[in-house]
């Protein structure tokens, strides 16, 4: 079997006839090289097929180009493709990632989670695990102190960090929004579990908007599930029973939604004659159901993109002279989808 023999920077500085440490100026991007020189050092470089040892320069940058990220729920759809969109920004801006999940979305221990982070010298950390409970109550802890940047996601505005998150409020405007528009006099909503403060502020979109416009609104007109089509499937139940003249709907999902529709349908109400429906999420289903549901859109995707500039740009500003965070919340603004299950 044939050995392949590893190429140094000794064998490039060699075939260039340079110094090593000129060959390392030039990877580095040095200025102080002159142009002949840097061209042949990159030629030799990729005649050679020459990698740089990524530790070696790490050390050399003080900068590892590594970013770590901690997750949960990959299993479903929200944080799986919002991670989609942290891997193809890191990939495009030229850093890797150290992925770490956690085994339930309460989970407290985050402890071992950045001390792992900090041996393996990443130069920052994105934190994808949705606020739920009080799962970011360990950030008031005065015992746990983080030489790293953290960038933090779906969760409320806080003193001390910066945020990227979905304006889940101005989505479920939207939506109520739309359905006052259609005609809907009596609006009921259907909840994710408010343990989650996305759930919490699609509830809270709901009830402002209504009562903003002197609606009357009352807790016997919002059910909660738990995200699952099989909660949305008894939360109508239960919603219809309480509100029998029930003429519009925003669901806090379109899992949920998509139930609700299909149980409209087995009960004989008709949607959107009798019964106007509005989602929330986008996902690729709602627009091949029958009817198609009208849903708020978040583009995850972005989210996560956004997510790792936001990063960088305290992983930079962090290595400035005279750093002092200023915490700042981003949100990203969501769009409805109009289709027939409200036209």
């Amino acid at each position: 079997m044939a050995v392949i023999k590893k190429v140094t920077i000794y064998d490039v500085a060699r075939e260039s006839g340079v110094s090593r440490q000129t060959v390392s100026r030039v990877i580095n991007n040095r200025p102080d090289v002159a142009p002949e020189t840097r061209t042949r050092v990159h030629e030799v470089i990729k005649e050679l097929n020459y990698r740089p040892n990524a530790i070696a320069q790490s050390l050399s940058r003080q900068k590892s180009y590594l970013i770590g990220v901690v997750s949960a729920g990959l299993k479903y759809i929200g944080p799986s493709v919002t991670l989609k969109g942290i891997v193809d920004q890191a990939e495009a801006l030229g850093y890797g990632l150290l992925l770490k999940t956690v085994s339930n979305f309460n989970d407290h221990d985050v402890v071992p989670i950045l001390q792992w982070f900090q041996s393996h010298q990443v130069d920052g950390v994105i934190w994808a695990v949705p606020e739920i409970g009080e799962n970011r109550k360990w950030l008031d802890h005065k015992k746990i102190t983080v030489d790293l940047p953290i960038l933090f996601m779906a969760m409320a505005e806080h003193k001390s960090v910066s945020i990227v998150c979905i304006d889940n409020i101005l989505g479920a405007r939207l939506a109520v929004r739309h359905l006052m528009d259609m005609g809907c006099k009596h609006i009921g909503h259907l909840s994710g579990p408010l343990d989650w403060l996305d759930a919490r502020e699609r509830k809270q979109g709901w009830h402002l908007t209504l009562s903003e416009a002197g609606y009357n609104v009352s807790e016997n007109m919002c059910i909660e599930g738990n995200w699952s089509s099989k909660s949305g499937k008894k939360a109508f139940f239960e919603l219809i029973e309480k509100c029998p003249n029930l003429d519009g709907i925003f669901v806090a999902n379109d899992q949920m939604a998509l139930s609700v529709l299909q149980t409209a349908s087995e009960l004989g109400i008709s949607v959107p004659n009798n019964l106007k429906v509005v989602g929330f999420d986008g996902i690729p289903e709602s627009e091949f159901y029958s009817p198609s549901l009208t849903t708020v859109y978040q583009n995850l995707e972005d989210l996560g993109c956004t997510a790792v500039n936001a990063l960088v740009q305290l992983i930079e500003k962090r290595n400035q002279t005279n750093y002092e965070h200023e915490p700042r919340i981003i949100r990203i603004q969501p769009e409805l989808i109009i289709r027939q299950s409200t036209q």
